[in-house]
């Protein structure tokens, strides 16, 4: 069974997405590759309560790292980019290409940008740490504001103070 909600942050509504209780999107609006809400299933006003803190957390600048579980659905090379954008810590990024190398192989860097596009659970699953190989941001589904958004949050470049969070 499939519930969501709505959650407030510094970067604009994000819609929060389980599968049979367990994170399975993590949307933000507008972004590419949004799929149709109605598969979202029912609104919910509860299940989310852990997720809903850990983002308060990140978003105060609180929180490293998440411990929700997440189910993303997606194939297995695209799980498996899933998996290595994971490995790369809280404020470092890595290229496209060094992921690439690191799962698959330096030809793969397209496929490997193709995948990242379509993380479903972005920020937990923090695509928003790879950058081109030049260190410029290039393709964020979630806008590449949102992208130096998180980036400098991580780095701390972002005025903490100024960031509210509804919960």
């Amino acid at each position: 069974m499939r519930t969501h909600q709505q959650f407030d942050s510094p970067i604009g509504t994000l819609t929060l997405v389980a599968t049979d209780g367990v994170l399975s999107g993590l949307y933000m609006h507008e972004q590419a590759y949004h799929p149709d809400p109605a598969t979202f299933g029912e609104a919910v006003a509860y299940g989310f309560e852990d997720l809903r803190r850990e983002l308060g957390e990140y978003f105060a600048g609180e929180r490293r790292a998440f411990s929700v579980p997440v189910a993303p659905e997606g194939t297995p090379f695209q799980r498996r980019v899933w998996r290595g954008l994971l490995t790369i810590p809280y404020g470092e990024t890595r290229t496209y290409g060094q992921l690439a190398m690191e799962i698959a192989d330096r030809h793969m860097t397209r496929a490997v940008g193709s995948a990242t596009g379509r993380n479903p659970v972005g920020i937990v699953i923090p695509c928003h740490r790879l950058i081109g190989a030049d260190g410029s941001l290039t393709g964020y589904a979630g806008g590449l504001w949102r992208k130096r958004h998180l980036l400098d949050l991580e780095t701390g470049r972002v005025p903490l103070a100024g960031l509210a969070v509804t919960a």
